[in-house]
């Protein structure tokens, strides 16, 4: 099938590129920024487009991958003249529905990955979450995940409101928290690299046991003392203090509810 990839930022740009070398054709990239769109199809063998009216009626298939805020505005335009075709979005916490009333075949194709156009990743691992709207869509979604993926799962958008979530948790927070251990570092010309071991581990344990299991440092057992002198360490970063301690505070709680357990 033809397929019009409606974006080319990371999430887009990844995913062009796993459904491009598993023999997809892609005929068309949009992105309201003309140069994005060169760099993508380019890589890709499309053409580019940064006007959402000349998005091409020749595609079998639509695949939007924008921001939530710019996904809602941007599918009556899209769906005008061609709302016979099949349309897919990938955000993780908009409804499935949101396609209803402007196309007849419609779903949702969710990867649950954090992605960044400079790194490509390996698409096979990746779980995809997918939701249609009726047989067809679904089929036609089924296959084309399929091609990309090994791991494909159906789910409702109600759930996968809460998978979205789970996955700030996991991953944006976490790197957040890199960024201060950085900035802490950084100001003490201490070089981050010295973290990755860690970092390292601290991943490769939650393969192999319970996130609450793995938990370790001060704020387990509450260890008043170690708290209060690093609480001060942040003194000049009082945002940074307040994670410090509501972190610490949820940690000892988890670990208090384990016991008991």
């Amino acid at each position: 099938m033809r397929i019009a990839l409606i974006g080319a930022g990371n999430l887009a740009t990844n995913l062009g590129v796993a459904l491009f070398n598993s023999g997809n054709q892609i005929v068309q990239v949009y992105s309201r920024t003309l140069s994005h769109a060169v760099s993508l199809a380019d890589r890709i063998g499309a053409q580019a487009v940064d006007n959402i009216n000349n998005v091409t009626n020749a595609a079998d298939l639509y695949i939007v991958a924008l921001k939530d805020n710019v996904l809602e505005s941007i599918i009556p335009s899209l769906c005008k003249n061609k709302s016979d075709k099949y349309y897919f979005h990938t955000a993780g916490s908009m409804s499935v529905d949101i396609f209803k009333g402007y196309a007849k075949h419609y779903g949702v194709l969710y990867p649950m990955q954090t992605f960044s156009k400079q790194r490509i990743v390996d698409f096979k691992v990746i779980p995809c979450f997918i939701e249609a709207s009726g047989v067809s869509a679904k089929s036609i979604l089924q296959q084309l995940c399929d091609s990309i993926s090994d791991r494909v799962y159906e789910l409702s958008s109600d759930n996968r409101k809460y998978l979205h979530l789970a996955a700030v948790f996991a991953c944006n927070f976490v790197n957040h928290c890199y960024e201060i251990s950085s900035g802490i570092l950084n100001k003490n010309d201490i070089p981050f690299d010295v973290m990755l071991p860690l970092i390292d581990e601290t991943a490769k344990k939650v393969h192999e046991m319970k996130p609450k299991d793995a938990q370790t440092g001060p704020a387990v057992r509450y260890d008043e003392n170690v708290i209060s002198r690093q609480m001060q360490l942040l003194d000049g970063t009082p945002l940074n203090k307040e994670i410090y301690q509501l972190m610490s505070k949820s940690i000892h709680a988890t670990a208090i509810n384990k016991e008991d357990l």
